[in-house]
């Protein structure tokens, strides 16, 4: 039995290629770094979820709200050692 040729495929323009060769004497440091904070994590939210969140101080009420309806953890403690 023949093994079935392989025929070259055309390379798309959104392929990835197997080594990208980047030139680094163009790069410029980030800019908003220094508007960062070390203590705050940064994640985007979906376009259904920014469309009801409008603020941060909006964002940030949700999780605490969830927060706070959890057991401290002293009580989760004492439920793992039984």
């Amino acid at each position: 039995m023949k093994r079935p040729t392989r025929t070259r495929t055309t390379r798309r323009q959104d392929d990835l290629l197997p080594q990208y060769k980047f030139d680094y004497s163009k790069a410029r440091p980030n800019r908003f770094a220094s508007r960062l904070q070390r203590d705050h994590v940064l994640g985007t939210l979906d376009p259904d979820v920014s469309s009801v969140f409008e603020t941060s101080q909006s964002v940030n009420a949700a999780p605490r709200a969830i927060m706070a309806a959890i057991p401290k953890r002293a009580n989760r403690q004492r439920a793992k050692k039984r």
